[in-house]
């Protein structure tokens, strides 16, 4: 985990990129960090579990916990679970269930909060009475030596960044969903499973990428991590930075983009249109953007911070400025445009940092390497990717 004022060149958002090779990026927790009362042994956390009503495989056998997600319950939201939104609260404690039917459920009223119809994106409090539906669980197919969970625990393995007992840096590559969906079956939530913990916690994304984007995606490793980051993310505590190719060279060098965005469904497809304040289900969208470099006033590398966390955000905020992302297939709006020779027609949008306080103290500071199609382009450019980065200290909100 970096430092702030470590050696090494300078990176956008405050701090240094860390140097020398990746197994110094994961080294452990300094015995320094302050152990806070919620640091409990996983024993404590475990029996904790099993007092909130957490339906998992280990605590229950995988017929109980089917029997009892077949009948309606009623569950009370614990300390931990304070701040989450209702959707994630699914997720954490049935594994097992898909987010299309967490979606359903919740849409047709059968999930209900103190006896009222909630949203997905609704923040629970400690205390709240939470009903929930007959689910349907799919049942377990594997064990945790299954050949496929070892496969998916390499893979995950390979990709890792930075890694502690509380959090989990990965470098998606583009192309990998990081949620299922329609028709989608491979994705990062479904492979955290086969890291799940001898106490049976599962790990849980504290934040999403679009498919097509590669780069620094976090994940929390428990309850009391996921509880804690969940609260970062929400203050916007979190730093985010994102290089990204655009079409032209936006002037001036260093602006913000300030819009507010909806969603727009077009027969099986959608995609976040600007609209109107005021407008239903319209929600605010900030990004902050500097030029790092130019290619012949034709292309210019691209350091973007969003402020706020909406869907495609970055790319529909660059297409609004008429220098729309390189090899975006949904937001590209340049007519009679050509891909350069030598670039390849894919998503050129990297989640390049991530800097958010770790739940026990001190800063995860994660840098991800360009991804290969990025990098073949910044090579035929002439980009160098250690130069500095002029969004460094671009203001809060």
């Amino acid at each position: 985990m970096s430092r702030r004022g470590a050696s090494g060149p300078r990176q956008p958002g405050g701090g240094r990129q860390m140097a020398g090779p990746r197994h110094e990026q994961r080294r452990q927790h300094s015995t320094r960090h302050r152990r806070p009362r919620a640091d409990r042994t996983a024993k404590e956390d475990s029996a904790a579990s099993a007092k909130s009503g957490e339906l998992t495989l280990r605590q229950n056998g995988p017929s109980k916990a089917l029997q009892a997600a077949a009948k309606v319950q009623t569950v009370t939201v614990t300390a931990d679970e304070t701040g989450m939104r209702v959707d994630r609260f699914f997720e954490a404690r049935f594994p097992g269930l898909s987010f299309s039917h967490i979606q359903r459920i919740i849409r047709k009223g059968e999930v209900r909060i103190n006896g009222k119809r909630t949203q997905p994106k609704m923040r629970l409090e400690a205390g709240q009475v939470v009903r929930i539906p007959p689910l349907n669980i799919e049942a377990p197919t594997m064990r945790p030596d299954a050949p496929q969970a070892q496969k998916d625990r390499a893979f995950l393995k390979s990709i890792t960044l930075y890694e502690d007992p509380d959090v989990l840096v990965l470098n998606k590559p583009m192309g990998l969903a990081v949620q299922g969906g329609s028709g989608t079956t491979r994705h990062v939530d479904g492979m955290l499973g086969a890291l799940r913990s001898p106490d049976g916690q599962r790990p849980r994304l504290v934040h999403r990428l679009d498919k097509d984007t590669a780069g620094c995606l976090l994940v929390a490793k428990n309850r009391f991590s996921a509880a804690a980051l969940a609260k970062t993310f929400r203050s916007r505590a979190a730093r985010k930075i994102y290089w990204a190719l655009a079409v032209g060279v936006p002037k001036p060098a260093q602006g913000r983009i300030s819009t507010y965005l909806a969603k727009q469904e077009v027969e099986e497809d959608s995609f976040m249109r600007i609209a109107k304040h005021g407008e239903k289900d319209a929600v605010h969208a900030v990004t902050y953007y500097a030029v790092v470099e130019t290619a012949a006033q034709q292309l210019a590398w691209l350091s973007l911070k969003p402020v706020t966390g909406r869907t495609h955000q970055l790319r529909a905020h660059m297409a609004h400025i008429s220098h729309p992302i390189v090899g975006d297939p949904k937001y590209f709006n340049k007519e009679n445009w050509q891909l350069p020779g030598g670039m390849q027609e894919k998503l050129h949008l990297l989640a390049r940092r991530i800097a958010v306080p770790h739940p026990r103290g001190g800063v995860v500071d994660v840098s991800a390497p360009l991804p290969p199609h990025m990098e073949q382009s910044w090579n035929l450019l002439g980009f160098d990717a250690k130069r500095y980065d002029p969004i460094d200290e671009a203001p809060e909100e």
